[in-house]
């Protein structure tokens, strides 16, 4: 049985503590914490757990029942925290993204291999049963090369969401829709491509003039094998239709899962393939469903991870992948030049301090609310055939 604490009880917590909740024989939370220790016995009593409530998360770190911790707090506070309980000897899941620069990347890595503790960040969308099976199906090559990528993490947030403390600033969100909107996007897309060589991108605050961060990035990118993608990260498109389309070499696939094949005729002009598409989909169809799936799905794979001594499908490494590339994506759009990738520790942008001298303030941060009372969030929806995306 591990037991678990999770540190932040804001709208996230629910996620994980539900899907602790789902594994009654392997988990048990022994403690919420948050600087608002009212909001953690309100999830304790929320949900029945035999837990206590702490303020201060390093009273929680030298207790040696504690093995597992869900890191759910603001993004500007993941290293810090990660690191204190690496440090002591626990496991850590953090949320995404996983830090504010890669430089608090790296001081986590460096965390878990001093201690050889478990290091995992959440991207709850490859624990999709459609998600891992475009991912195979793109693996197996069996519609050819991707030519072209074309991702849109499309949401639409409200003027108050904004006001909520911690949201809004570089500082304390490290960055507007790009890093924590599109970051499962983004992190979908480097988990099938691979990194990109370039970025070039540019940035804007459309709609929110209580932040000062980007409400809408776009970001175009090219691969060392001469494929080329393009990023919309945004907070400002209604109806939140979301979508990773890959253009290949014998068919197009996406996700939500739909598949459209093309073959020449003898004038150049399409008609379609419907044996490659047969194919393809008979492939598709003959993969194995998931048994959990979203942060159920990573809690599954950490519990075992920590039971068998396999590694976590989304390690330390895989969380600072996605954060050097929505970095990228900053960097050019902030200097109005191409990024060329990887980014080295001596660039300007690979220190937190390095990105909050040189971020735009779109606008000043007008109000500032500890809670809302409508505290339910959305997420990501089951990405099914022609499923639409929250």
């Amino acid at each position: 049985m591990v037991k678990v604490a999770v540190i932040g009880a804001g709208a996230i917590s629910s996620r994980h503590i539900q899907a602790y909740l789902t594994f009654p024989g392997r988990a048990e939370i022994v403690a919420v914490s948050d600087v608002y220790p009212e909001k953690a016995e309100q999830q304790i009593a929320r949900y029945n757990l035999n837990a206590r409530a702490v303020k201060d998360y390093r009273e929680l770190l030298g207790n040696p029942e504690i093995q597992l911790v869900s890191v759910c707090t603001p993004p500007g506070t993941h290293a810090e925290i990660t690191c204190a309980f690496l440090q002591a000897g626990k496991h850590v899941l953090v949320e995404k993204p996983m830090a504010a620069s890669l430089a608090e990347c790296d001081q986590m890595l460096r965390a878990a291999e001093r201690a050889q503790k478990v290091l995992s960040v959440v991207a709850q969308n490859r624990f999709r049963t459609p998600m891992m099976k475009l991912k195979q199906v793109l693996e197996a090559g069996v519609a050819g090369k991707v030519l072209h990528a074309q991702v849109d993490s499309h949401w639409w947030r409200g003027h108050s969401y904004y006001d909520l403390w911690w949201r809004g600033t570089w500082a304390s969100e490290g960055g507007g829709c790009t890093l924590n909107h599109a970051v499962h996007h983004i992190d979908a897309l480097q988990w099938m491509m691979g990194m990109p060589a370039q970025v070039q991108a540019v940035m804007a605050n459309l709609a929110h003039d209580n932040a000062e961060v980007e409400d809408i990035s776009l970001a175009l990118l090219r691969f060392g094998n001469g494929a080329l993608a393009h990023i919309t990260s945004s907070v400002v498109h209604h109806g939140e239709e979301q979508q990773l389309v890959f253009q290949a070499e014998k068919a197009m696939v996406a996700m939500p899962w739909r598949l459209y094949a093309s073959v020449s005729r003898e004038n150049g002009f399409p008609e379609r393939a419907v044996d490659v598409e047969r194919d393809i989909q008979g492939f598709y169809d003959l993969l194995p469903e998931l048994c959990y799936e979203g942060h159920t799905g990573q809690i599954d794979n950490v519990l075992t991870a920590l039971e068998t001594g396999q590694p976590v499908l989304i390690d330390g490494v895989q969380g600072r992948r996605t954060l050097e590339l929505i970095t990228a994506i900053y960097k050019s759009a902030i200097t109005g030049e191409p990024t060329t990738l990887p980014l080295a520790a001596d660039d300007e942008f690979y220190t937190r301090d390095g990105l909050l001298a040189r971020a735009p303030h779109f606008y000043e941060k007008t109000s500032s609310v500890v809670s809302f009372a409508d505290n339910e969030i959305t997420t990501s929806g089951t990405y099914g055939r022609n499923a639409q995306v929250r």
